[in-house]
């Protein structure tokens, strides 16, 4: 089918056809068309991607307020910017 969108190929490896008959257990309405399973495959993984990401993301946020001003003495403070000779 002509598209104007980027194509890949896949090779089904034995990794990727046993996350295909697994698939096909879980949507047995597409186990004939495997493309269909990869595709739901695919989204499965980005959205759980994403929420690892997220994930990931908190945790960093997380060790910055946990750890913000631990270190205060390192420092020293110069004028209202609160920066010393360090910041240039």
């Amino acid at each position: 089918m002509p598209t104007s969108r980027r194509r890949h190929s896949v090779t089904e490896t034995d990794e990727i056809a046993r996350a295909l008959d697994a698939a096909a257990l879980v949507w047995p309405q597409h186990a004939a068309d495997r493309a269909v399973l990869l595709r739901r495959l695919i989204e499965l993984g980005a959205a759980r991607a994403g929420e690892v990401a997220a994930d990931r993301s908190g945790a960093r946020a997380a060790a910055v307020r946990d750890t913000a001003g631990i270190v205060r003495s390192v420092y020293p403070r110069a004028g209202a910017g609160g920066t010393g000779d360090w910041a240039r």
